[in-house]
């Protein structure tokens, strides 16, 4: 179907921006370059706010090289212990780095008086999973280890990510919560990647989901490279990898989740929101008419009115 009527009018610019382009190994290259460039611009522009930015190198594990973080710290002087913010970033989990939100990570930082931190984590097809989210929970043990070093409160950490970072958040939430690992607040999911399935054949899926900018070819591409050897679709996939796979969903973190109405992942976003609630988990569910993946990366009024509610919810979840 074509969707472009359906999109809200201030995002047509994007579409003509990026131009929508089905993601395989030859175009891989080119798009790992454009985030790149992207990531720069974003760093730079980070010059206009009150914030410290710090570049560090973290050991790995046993089996893991060390982790690269970016970390972001407001400025201005506090009397005690800031909450700590585990961000995980977008980028169908083959390309982009920390810095690719640079602009809106220092945002968060300085409306939350939070440390925000970022891990460059491992990327496919070369580090299939589990290495990216290991990165993830390697960053996360440090943080609580090194809390007191870092001005952190370990008691007031929160966890959030767009699109493949958003799934890895997910997933990271599920491997926390049965390694007993450090408690999490809260999740803070932008149109999060959480099932494979989804590139098997979907029943009643939307009709209006993904023309634009992340597509069904570039999801299966996104997959396989993800679960290489694993076949997407068959019984052998882990929940850590696919959130959707979980049979428990209970004991997890309250969830604000994100997703444009003419994303992709809206008809298992959808799915994940109704099942945690029907375990019992607080869901504060936002469904953006007229969005497409990445809406909220543009300079728009319905991107600015999303992040404020983003912030938002994890104002609450700090309980600021």
């Amino acid at each position: 179907m074509n969707t472009r009527s359906l999109v809200l009018p201030e995002l047509l610019p994007l579409l003509e921006e990026i131009p929508t382009v089905d993601l395989s190994a030859e175009s891989l290259p080119a798009f790992r370059a454009g985030l790149e460039q992207a990531a720069g611009q974003s760093f730079l522009q980070a010059e206009d706010y009150p914030v410290t930015l710090e570049r560090l190198n973290i050991p790995g594990t046993e089996n893991a090289p060390p982790i690269r973080l970016l970390t972001v710290r407001p400025r201005k002087e506090t009397t005690g212990q800031r909450p700590a913010l585990l961000h995980l970033h977008g980028g169908g989990y083959f390309a982009g780095q920390p810095e690719l939100t640079t602009t809106q990570l220092c945002q968060f930082a300085q409306e939350l008086d939070c440390v925000v931190i970022s891990p460059d984590y491992r990327l496919t097809p070369e580090h299939p999973f589990p290495a990216a989210i290991e990165d993830a929970y390697t960053t996360l043990c440090w943080i609580t280890r090194n809390a007191d070093t870092l001005g952190i409160d370990a008691a007031r950490i929160g966890l959030t990510g767009e699109s493949a970072g958003g799934g890895l958040a997910a997933g990271l939430a599920l491997l926390t919560r049965d390694r007993e690992g450090p408690t999490l607040l809260f999740q803070n999911l932008v149109y999060p990647v959480l099932d494979d399935r989804t590139i098997t054949g979907q029943p009643d899926a939307s009709p209006v989901g993904g023309e634009f900018l992340w597509t069904r070819a570039s999801n299966t591409f996104m997959w396989k490279a993800l679960l290489n050897p694993v076949a997407p679709g068959s019984a052998d996939v882990s929940p850590y990898a696919a959130p959707a796979r979980a049979t428990d969903l209970s004991d997890l973190p309250p969830v604000y989740l994100c997703v444009g109405a003419l994303d992709l992942f809206l008809d298992e976003d959808l799915t994940y929101a109704r099942r945690l609630i029907h375990q019992g988990i607080s869901v504060e569910l936002e469904i953006v008419p007229g969005a497409c993946h990445i809406f909220d990366q543009t300079d728009t009024p319905v991107a600015t009115r999303a992040i404020a509610r983003r912030i938002d919810a994890m104002k609450r979840g700090f309980g600021l």
